[in-house]
């Protein structure tokens, strides 16, 4: 089955989230549009230019009512531990999951098993816990939280004008088109 329009099952799983631990489950991420970012594991390379780009944008996803997950299959104590340790990671106000027994990742079928670790994996979930976008980059490839800023906008876009879909690029207040037999060909 495809991962887009995939409810999301049940789960329940501790976080780090400005100095706390508390518990996010389906429950928690229902009500509101969400992105879960999986990552490969604290202490990296990547993880922290990746996880740095959405802290500085999380005002923007929070404007648009939208929560941040950040996930890795490290331990709610790693995350604080890394937190502690990175200036980077300080600046992290979005809730860091902790899947240490790989739950989430396989749910996203994102769990690379042999390693114990997650694809870099970004989903967009819409307010009733349905996945309406997705992508999955090898480990190497680090994301744009702009870009998944304007995927989130696009996707809120749409849900709310559902004759309407958003172009490549669409941008908040740029021209949709209205799907029908007298664009085909036309574009």
């Amino acid at each position: 089955m495809p991962l887009v329009g995939k409810k999301l099952e049940d789960f329940k799983v501790q976080a780090y989230q400005n100095g706390a631990f508390r518990e996010v489950t389906l429950e928690s991420v229902k009500g509101h549009w969400s992105v879960f970012v999986f990552y490969p594991a604290d202490f990296t390379f990547v993880c922290p230019t990746e996880l740095g780009d959405l802290a500085e944008h999380y005002g923007a996803f929070q404007e648009i009512g939208c929560e941040v997950y950040s996930v890795s299959t490290d331990t709610h104590f790693v995350h604080k531990a890394w937190a502690d340790a990175s200036d980077t990671i300080r600046k992290i106000q979005y809730p860091m999951l902790a899947d240490p027994t790989g739950k989430l990742s396989s749910m996203f079928e994102v769990l690379i098993e042999e390693d114990g670790m997650a694809l870099r994996g970004t989903f967009i979930i819409d307010p009733e816990g349905r996945i309406k976008a997705c992508e999955i980059n090898d480990n190497s490839i680090g994301r744009d939280a702009e870009e998944l800023l304007r995927k989130v906008q696009a996707a809120q876009f749409v849900a709310e004008h559902g004759d309407q879909v958003c172009p490549a690029k669409w941008r908040p207040g740029a021209e949709t088109l209205t799907p029908s037999l007298d664009l085909i060909g036309k574009i």
